[in-house]
């Protein structure tokens, strides 16, 4: 791996400095230095030298902070000059630190100051749902407040207590947690009944008829609302589809439940004979065999055509749960006899037969 050199500056004492041997960083990836060219908008140079001057600016952040002291008032790299600038409130320590090849900028408030404001905030109890986020920002010298557009007046108690450090800026952004959507994992059904998730699609994921009608809400494994069934069918077919809201994302992933998940890269249909696992919220994951295909189930609700044979145990709860061989996709559980103590017959309903019959696009890593 290439290496380059970063020259390293160390504090000997107030108000002195020295540059060290230089430092031998890690040359970026091919892939690394690919993404910053497609994300920030850069030709191959300009990439490899705005690494260079982050890598050197990764290491004097460390130094001006023991040279300022307690003057020091933040740290951050400017893209358009190239170097690390400086928040100082005391003018007489920026010669010392443009020295360093740093850009020293005199502000009014020590990160100590806005450090203490941003804490007050912390320890202030449940923030209003007006307000989304609170940040120390450096460049501003100054304590961020974000609030939801036209809420401003709301979050004014919540403000106040941390004194003049505090600005607020209204925004459109309303950040929330992103959560995966996973093969084998719980989803629950209008709060009250529980299936398992078979695969992630464009828009949602799949999973058996019989877990519910469109319509239906579906909760996730956390109970947080997920979505609700767009599409199900059941008998005579065993599968639906659940439409996601933004707070979930569909994955290539099968839960493994003890292993590493599983990464589903495509639907290619195995043979009889063939090995295969199951994922299922309720008892984990069980492997078997392929027994038979197009088989026709009488269960007690109506009969089910289509389905496919398995010498895999499960139990209920791990309705519409994944199944995998090797990392081929395979379908969703339906129903069978037996348990996962004594052992038993599975039945899946394939999930090509699903992808094809609603339009979907199966999520694949």
């Amino acid at each position: 791996m290439k290496r380059m050199g970063v020259a390293v500056v160390a504090v000997l004492a107030a108000g002195a400095y020295a540059t060290a041997t230089p430092a031998a960083v890690a040359e970026p990836s091919a892939d690394l230095l690919a993404a910053v060219q497609r994300d920030l908008g850069l030709n191959p140079q300009q990439a490899a030298e705005r690494f260079r001057q982050e890598s050197k600016a990764a290491v004097l952040q460390h130094v001006v902070k023991g040279l300022a002291g307690e003057q020091f008032a933040g740290a951050w790299f400017d893209a358009a000059s190239g170097k690390l600038v400086v928040g100082v409130t005391d003018a007489a320590k920026a010669a010392a630190l443009r020295n360093l090849g740093t850009e020293p900028k005199v502000v009014a408030h020590t990160a100590q100051e806005l450090d203490a404001a941003k804490a007050e905030l912390d320890g202030a109890g449940k923030a209003p749902a007006s307000v989304t986020s609170w940040f120390v920002d450096e460049a501003a010298n100054i304590v961020t407040v974000n609030v939801k557009r036209g809420q401003a007046d709301t979050a004014k108690s919540f403000v106040d207590g941390a004194g003049p450090l505090v600005r607020v800026v209204e925004t459109d952004d309303a950040p929330k947690l992103f959560k995966d959507i996973r093969g084998g994992d719980a989803y629950y059904i209008n709060n009250a009944g529980r299936c398992s998730i078979g695969f992630a699609v464009e828009g949602g994921f799949v999973s058996a008829g019989h877990c519910g009608s469109p319509g239906d809400s579906v909760a996730g494994v956390d109970r947080t609302p997920l979505g609700e069934f767009e599409e199900s069918s059941f008998p005579g077919n065993d599968y639906s589809w659940v439409r996601s809201n933004s707070s979930w994302t569909p994955t290539a992933k099968v839960n493994h439940y003890g292993g590493a998940d599983v990464i589903v890269s495509g639907s290619t249909e195995a043979a009889v004979g063939a090995s295969i696992c199951r994922s299922g919220s309720t008892t984990g994951w069980h492997c078997g065999t392929v027994g038979a295909k197009n088989q026709t189930v009488n269960y007690q609700e109506g009969s089910v055509s289509g389905l496919t044979r398995t010498n895999v145990c499960a139990e209920p709860g791990d309705s519409g749960g994944s199944w995998v061989s090797g990392t081929q996709a395979q379908g969703v559980t339906s129903g069978g006899s037996g348990n996962c103590t004594s052992g038993g017959t599975t039945f899946f309903q394939p999930v090509n037969e699903i992808l094809s019959t609603y339009n979907l696009t199966l999520i694949t890593g």
